[in-house]
């Protein structure tokens, strides 16, 4: 029996997104990829729930002990508010998302857990404002991967041209993320994707997409593209496996090319250790989008993945609302 769903890559985007971020919870800045090894001879690496002793006496950082597997990471948070933020608006509002931000992750909010340094900053900025006083670039200069976690919504639900998107993308990253690296990284990474949805091969999409970034991360990205076979720990090794834009994207490339099937590239990004939650949003979007788009639903995401996010119900109703959507023209 097929136990592989979503054949709407638009959906798949979206939801491959967030299933990959919870997936990824349990081992989340664990920086030793032998450590995770071990645990993977005992046990599965995706799901697992946040256990302290899985840190003990190797680098890591143990962020996540108020949580159960299947809960979201912050990073799963920003990106599902901003689906529930288009759900209930029928379009972006800038003001509007800040409200809707600083309520959730500040003070009194709905939010509990770890909060990283970009969304911490922002909130400091938003928190003693009238909301007609929010600056537009309320971010961090900070070029962290939370400016990548709006990029699935964003993309899956845009309905004009590549141009007005990478507009688009830019503005919301600079709320959180006011740093050029950052924007390049996220405009690169929807470019890829919306390349994907309008039916581009993965390896074409990422050739297209590479002239979006900046010139340091377009040459790390280039060298992510040209690795001959999958090998996420050693990709880390060369590129690095902490939460900054080039060290993130470059390994969500190398594994993106070289995966065929969704589980195997969200296992391979856990492995690699590190920021596993900060690089699976985008590669859970590429990866589910792309199966999805060419008719290869049934390697897509596992039904009993999509089972263990806890917040599938509120991510499937806000989807319902906006995914009539057209399929994007290129500009």
């Amino acid at each position: 029996m097929d136990t592989h769903v979503l054949a709407n890559p638009k959906l798949a985007a979206i939801l491959g997104g967030l299933v990959a971020d919870a997936a990824s919870l349990g081992l989340h800045w664990l920086y030793d990829p032998n450590q995770i090894a071990e645990i993977e001879k005992e046990s599965d690496i995706a799901f697992r729930q946040p256990n302290e002793n899985d840190y003990a006496n190797v680098s890591g950082f143990f962020a996540h002990g108020s949580k159960v597997a299947g809960d979201s990471s912050g990073y799963g948070e920003i990106c599902l508010l901003m689906l529930k933020h288009l759900a209930k608006h029928g379009q972006f509002n800038h003001m509007a998302y800040q409200l809707e931000f600083r309520a959730f992750f500040g003070p009194g909010g709905e939010y509990t857990g770890y909060v990283d340094s970009p969304t911490r900053q922002t909130i400091r900025t938003l928190l003693p404002l009238d909301a007609k006083s929010f600056p537009a670039t309320s971010g961090a200069d900070d070029d962290q991967m939370p400016a990548l976690a709006t990029v699935p919504v964003l993309v899956a639900t845009h309905q004009g041209t590549v141009d007005s998107l990478m507009k688009q993308v830019e503005e919301v990253v600079r709320i959180t993320n006011h740093n050029d690296i950052a924007v390049s990284a996220a405009q690169c990474a929807a470019a890829l994707l919306n390349g994907i949805l309008m039916g581009k091969p993965l390896n074409q999409a990422a050739t297209d997409a590479l002239p979006l970034a900046e010139d340091n991360l377009r040459l790390l990205l280039e060298q992510a593209l040209s690795l001959e076979a999958l090998d996420s720990v050693a990709a880390a090794n060369r590129f690095g496996s902490a939460c900054h834009v080039t060290e993130g994207l470059p390994i969500v490339f190398h594994i993106a090319k070289h995966t065929h099937d969704y589980r195997t590239a969200i296992n391979a990004n856990i492995r690699a250790g590190g920021d596993s939650c900060g690089r699976s949003i985008i590669l859970g979007a590429l990866v589910a989008a792309h199966l999805a788009a060419q008719n290869r639903a049934n390697t897509g995401i596992p039904l009993p993945w999509l089972a263990r996010y806890r917040k599938l119900t509120m991510a499937a109703d806000a989807c319902q609302a906006i995914m009539d959507v057209p399929t994007p023209k290129a500009s």
